[in-house]
């Protein structure tokens, strides 16, 4: 199978790569397709493998006693995996499998560590993308302590949303209460609660946006922050000093 050509990619951080740092990759990127639910990281195991999402999305979880609730959310936008590769932990202890498939570009570890330990612009921007992580994390965290379940859903809803070319997300309640951290019928109530004031529909296995606006003013604070980070560090046209740097 020949390597992918960066004009083709929908990977966000492979199209805002330089020529050079993106020839660094190229040869080992795979393209593969995923299947729902389907381990990419697994918990307290090494990572072998790096993933750029081209279509679809990842979950990452946190278990606990009663469950699993997402702490994350992986699509185009990102690379599923960088963090214990690029912070040098080898592992982490949080799940992160397909919750929407659709087909990725994977790279081995040693292949991309090869690549960033080379290209100082390279390992720049994939610090840049950690940062983004870690304010989706963060305020993830805020979200689920100050909001309610109706916005909280409007929230990830909306996250989902950016990573797909349509307007219909495939989720069941059971799934999304999981996601969500609360019992199926609290995100049964939610979707309903949403669909009354008519902004998705609600279908077995998935829900249809219907008034994306409708969803950004019932989601108040809570959606933005991350995304506009986001869009400051990696998608600025303008270069960003390293620290230290003039």
């Amino acid at each position: 199978m020949s390597a992918p050509h960066q004009a083709s990619t929908y990977n966000r951080l492979l199209k805002r790569l330089s020529a050079a740092d993106f020839a660094l990759l190229q040869p080992h990127l795979q393209s593969m397709r995923t299947e729902l639910r389907q381990t990419l990281i697994a918990p307290d195991e090494p990572v072998s493998q790096l993933f750029f999402p081209e279509s679809g999305y990842a979950s990452i979880t946190a278990n606990h006693t009663e469950g699993r609730i997402e702490v994350g959310l992986i699509g185009r936008e990102g690379l599923v995996g960088a963090s214990p590769v690029l912070l040098g932990a080898g592992t982490a202890p949080y799940h992160e499998f397909v919750q929407c498939p659709g087909e990725v570009l994977a790279i081995s570890t040693a292949a991309f560590c090869a690549a960033v330990n080379q290209s100082p612009s390279l390992r720049g921007l994939m610090l840049r993308y950690l940062q983004t992580k870690l304010v989706q994390a963060r305020q993830t965290a805020f979200v689920n302590a100050a909001y309610n379940m109706d916005v909280r859903l409007a929230r990830w809803l909306l996250m989902c949303h950016d990573r797909l070319d349509d307007d219909e997300i495939p989720v069941t309640h059971e799934f999304l209460s999981m996601m969500l951290g609360v019992q199926r019928s609290g995100a049964t109530v939610a979707v309903q609660i949403l669909e009354g004031i008519g902004h998705i529909k609600a279908k077995r296995g998935r829900i249809m946006v219907r008034n994306r606006a409708g969803l950004l003013d019932l989601a108040h604070g809570s959606y933005g922050t991350p995304e506009a980070e986001y869009a400051r560090l990696i998608e600025t046209p303008e270069v960003l000093h390293e620290p230290g740097s003039a």
